[in-house]
């Protein structure tokens, strides 16, 4: 069987989510699949020794820009050369003429049910305008809607109107190099270059409204004004303008040299920070999955998570849950597990549990179950409509 996956951004530099999904993914296919033929399309980039080719493993570089134009124009030209017998999209848009069979994965729908369009950076809000334009367009052509968690499968079903058995829910997972580092020498290069305090509260976000930052910096300046506790914050991937803008809004710039930017963090040294850090903080309003949790479970720290949307579902009782609309409840839990020692052995023990669940060995095996039923049967979504 020949199969395409679309992984057109997996070769940039600055990954997120969904690219490395699609890298982890293709990684473990590699692993456990010796039979079928695959071609992995991506857009040429400066970080292509991510993937190596293997003798069932081809790796097509497709040029053109912009994103839609790439993936409505040069993708299905290429297919139509390749021929294959079906090609999995991974990251929630595909193309509306593919010419083959099409797997399709969702990650959300968020930008189909709760997205403010005028929110966000003008990328951010671009591609929700075209995710919201190109989804109802391609999914009930799709052979299978694949989706990382049941609470985001119902959400697909309920706002499409899709039958039960159209969406299949595969997990996600993490790296294994995420771990326990118990030899801390091996952390110190990592501490001295990001100017990394013995104490810290780690949170993984970014500019998207999503992500939660404002009550995130209202919590600390709770934590720091109200409780009286000196712990300093590290934020990844914010930028200092734009930390300094909130920071004047919220009329508390004095908060700024408690927080530490380290600009974007690679995936190989993320673990390192995970390890040197004492809380992950992760108060997203909603996630469809949430990898950053399960990383930082796997690596021994406890979690403060959201009750939102998937996180219960992932982080089983692995986490200190709280409202991601209440600052308070964010520095109280903070202020919790540095107070309670017992607390924070428990929630460490139950996190490393929780992480062990999840392989991307697993995920890869059943992707390849789902290419081999979605190749024979006849066929999409369409003809199955609610």
């Amino acid at each position: 069987m020949k199969i395409a996956i679309e992984a057109q951004r997996v070769f940039r530099k600055k990954k997120h989510g969904m690219d490395i999904v699609a890298l982890e993914l293709i990684r473990h296919l590699q692993l456990i699949d010796k039979v079928n033929e695959y071609f992995i399309l991506v857009r040429p980039d400066h970080d292509s020794s991510v993937l190596a080719k293997t003798d069932n493993f081809h790796i097509i570089e497709i040029p053109g820009r912009p994103y839609p134009v790439w993936e409505q124009y040069y993708l299905p030209k290429i297919i139509k050369k390749i021929k294959p017998d079906i090609i999995h999209c991974t990251s929630n848009t595909a193309p509306i003429n593919a010419g083959v069979p099409t797997i399709l994965t969702l990650h959300d729908i968020l930008f189909m049910q709760k997205i403010d369009l005028l929110k966000g950076t003008l990328y951010q809000r671009l591609g929700n305008m075209y995710r919201k334009w190109i989804v109802p367009k391609i999914i009930y052509k799709s052979k299978k809607i694949i989706t990382v968690s049941n609470y985001e499968k119902g959400e697909i079903q309920r706002f499409f109107s899709l039958p039960f058995d159209g969406v299949k829910v595969i997990y996600n997972s993490y790296n294994p190099n995420f771990k326990q580092i118990a030899d801390k020498a091996i952390l110190t290069p990592c501490k001295q270059k990001y100017n990394l305090p013995n104490q810290f509260v780690l949170y993984l976000g970014n500019t998207h409204p999503n992500k939660n930052l404002r009550n995130v910096l209202k919590a600390f300046h709770s934590l720091r004004d109200k409780h009286h506790i000196s712990i300093s914050l590290v934020m990844p991937d914010i930028k200092q303008e734009y930390l300094d803008r909130i920071l004047r809004e919220q009329g508390t710039p004095h908060l700024k040299d408690a927080i530490i930017l380290t600009g974007y963090v690679p995936n190989d040294e993320l673990k390192y920070i995970f390890n040197l850090a004492t809380i992950f903080l992760y108060p997203s309003f909603y996630e469809s999955f949430g990898i950053p949790m399960i990383e930082a479970m796997a690596c021994g720290i406890p979690v403060i998570a959201s009750s939102r949307a998937a996180m219960p579902e992932i982080s089983g009782d692995s986490t200190l849950m709280i409202n991601p609309d209440s600052p308070d409840e964010i520095a109280n839990a903070i202020k919790r597990i540095l107070s309670d020692s017992q607390l924070y052995a428990q929630l460490k023990d139950a996190g490393l549990r929780r992480a062990s669940f999840f392989s991307w060995s697993k995920t890869a095996s059943e992707m390849v179950k789902i290419y081999e039923t979605a190749a024979v049967r006849e066929g999409s979504l369409l003809d199955t409509k609610i």
